[in-house]
């Protein structure tokens, strides 16, 4: 029987409850959470944590997580790391902007649990 490998999530998100929902949901689904909330420090904690996915606010105080993205991506140790974008900024134009920095996948605010851990999913365990 193959050994099952915890997944680790890096969750960067400044909102106390959203934090707190993608952390539960994750949790509930068998998945190791790191979390940031603030976007300070993100590089050096990335390296220290080796997340499996990171999921990205975009708003962020004093740091845009498409600056975060852009230098993860950047960064020929991180740039393998898949970022989802989780954000409130829905428009078409916003989710090519994202996209255009680096970001993998993309989910609007607010998520609805099924496509958010479908999403999740998709980044984690391939088919």
């Amino acid at each position: 029987m193959a050994e099952s490998v915890t997944k680790t999530v890096m969750v960067i998100e400044d909102n106390a409850l959203n934090l707190k929902l993608f952390g539960d949901l994750l949790r509930a689904t068998g998945r190791r959470v790191v979390e940031n909330r603030d976007g300070r420090g993100v590089l050096e904690q990335v390296r220290a944590e080796k997340p499996d996915l990171i999921l990205m606010d975009i708003q962020l105080p004093g740091v845009s997580g498409i600056d975060i993205t852009t230098a993860l991506k950047a960064d020929p140790e991180l740039k393998g790391i898949p970022v989802v974008a989780v954000t409130a900024f829905a428009s078409k134009a916003d989710e090519d902007r994202i996209r255009a920095s680096g970001c993998d996948g993309y989910i609007s605010k607010p998520i609805a649990v099924s496509p958010f851990l479908n999403e999740v999913q998709r980044f984690l365990e391939p088919l």
